[in-house]
């Protein structure tokens, strides 16, 4: 009886799901995997949903809505009583569920897995301008709202379509990045809304002057290295000052001409090779061109075309200052709604420390703060203070949160280093183990969207945080599970 009981829901699922939800927004439940077949791999779904989102969450009289795109995969869910897992959006277009390790853990733990984008990035932006006065209603705290109303409201019209009442699912966040830390500061705001977090590369602490994030290049880079990006750097310094047009022009950036987002362009290429797990790509040809006397800048400029250019498709766009003034909701729209986030809340401003540093002194403090100012008003600075106390940085008082960290990556000095007995911390030790490397695999550039682990140096280093994951995941899941439900 209870194995009839448990298929008579999937088929009242099924049937409640394909008469009561649009053609257009219909979800195919299949246990052959075809939509991840249809996606080429790359992504779990790419159906398009959409909820209607308070604009204010803080405010008792402002009750205007609007329209946040949101997606679920429900192929490996264990009616009625798997978990739901929250896969946490951030600062860019939330173009579906990727297939990366979630998706493993998902079929493993027989989860539902759902995804919201954030306000105001891809469609989901409250205002049809972006303008400097629109953008009042972005922030984490918001961010983190949204995601506890989504979750309430995703899990009554779970509990409709299995035909159940006041029944909760086991949930459990996952991020990477800032998102990362929105799902940390999730199971801190909201611990009654989740069973626990995964928060990998999660940069929980702001930073004003973020000195160890260039610090942490340097180290990850080698002593040759690390000598080979400082004399570049000093040499691009010294043809900047005699033929800065020429040398701009050399690396496919005459359209920055400020300065100061020159410099933080090339340090920022220098960054994606390390933060993404793939030193090798920079490290090896610039070593090899100062050994040999040929021209660093040359090598570095190859290096920045070839790669960071082209097989990263970064863009030069997302540095220039007149481009982040644009208030039109664009493709590229993403740089200036997270600069204004970096600029009102966490800072993480990579400046220049005063010795032995890489990036050029022109990427300064006084460099972020006329960005801040030209880019958005007067008045606009981030009270990191204010950020810090109200999560708590790295001292975050939240429980059953996994933290995970790679050895390489500059922003794992913003997140959470040092385990407790209620807060796990793990960090990823291996060489060539970069962001987001436990739910993505390494290296990450060029990106692996399976997440695998194999082109890792140490795929035994991912395989042992990636078993204190699913450790923690079972239990705490087991924790919450309601053992009420008569179909298991």
């Amino acid at each position: 009886m209870r194995m009839w009981s448990c298929f008579s829901v999937f088929l009242l699922l099924l049937f409640y799901t394909a008469a009561a939800t649009p053609p257009s927004q219909q979800h195919r439940f299949s246990q052959s995997g075809t939509r991840i077949a249809n996606n080429n791999n790359r992504y779990l779904t790419k159906e398009e949903l959409w909820f209607s989102q308070t604009l204010d969450h803080y405010s008792p009289y402002d009750h205007r809505k609007f329209q946040q795109r949101y997606y679920e995969f429900l192929d490996f869910f264990r009616i009625p009583d798997g978990p739901v897992f929250l896969v946490i959006c951030g600062e860019g277009s939330c173009d579906g569920i990727r297939n990366d390790y979630v998706s493993v853990l998902a079929k493993k733990f027989g989860a539902a897995v759902v995804s919201l984008e954030h306000r105001y990035y891809g469609k989901s932006s409250p205002f049809k301008s972006l303008a400097t006065e629109n953008l009042r209603y972005l922030s984490s705290k918001q961010a983190l709202f949204d995601l506890a109303v989504f979750r309430q409201n995703y899990q009554e019209s779970l509990n409709a379509r299995l035909i159940q009442t006041k029944t909760d699912n086991p949930w459990f966040v996952f991020g990477v990045s800032y998102p990362g830390a929105l799902s940390a500061w999730f199971r801190l705001k909201f611990p009654h809304l989740t069973c626990g977090s995964l928060a990998s590369s999660a940069v929980v602490l702001a930073v004003y002057d973020f000195i160890e994030f260039d610090q942490q290049i340097g180290e990850s880079a080698g002593v040759e290295c690390k000598a080979a990006l400082q004399e570049t750097t000093q040499l691009i310094e010294q043809k900047l000052a005699t033929d800065g047009k020429a040398l701009k022009a050399s690396f496919n950036a005459a359209d920055l001409e400020i300065d100061g987002d020159f410099f933080y362009f090339l340090a920022d290429a220098a960054v994606i090779a390390f933060q993404y797990g793939n030193p090798d790509i920079l490290c090896k040809p610039l070593v090899k061109a100062k050994k040999d006397g040929d021209d660093l800048v040359d090598a570095y400029a190859k290096f920045i075309k070839d790669f960071f250019l082209g097989t990263d498709g970064s863009s030069t766009q997302s540095y220039n200052q007149e481009n982040l003034k644009n208030t039109a909701i664009t493709e590229n729209s993403a740089d200036r709604l997270w600069w204004f986030q970096v600029c009102t809340e966490v800072a993480y401003f990579q400046v220049a420390p005063s010795n032995d540093s890489i990036r050029s002194h022109k990427v300064d403090t006084r460099y972020h703060l006329d960005l801040c100012k030209n880019v958005f008003g007067k008045g606009i600075y981030p009270d990191v203070d204010a950020t810090n106390i109200y999560y708590g940085g790295t001292k975050i008082a939240g429980s059953k949160i996994v933290f995970t960290n790679g050895s390489q990556d500059p922003w794992r000095r913003a997140s959470k280093q040092i385990s407790s007995p209620n807060m796990p911390s793990y960090t990823i030790t291996c060489h060539n183990c970069g962001h987001g490397t436990d739910l993505r695999g390494c290296p990450q550039s060029p990106f692996n969207i399976e997440g695998n682990d194999k082109n890792c140096t140490s795929p035994d280093a991912v395989h042992k945080v990636r078993q204190k994951i699913i450790d923690h995941m079972d239990l705490w899941l087991s924790q919450c599970q309601d053992m009420s439900r008569s179909c298991i």
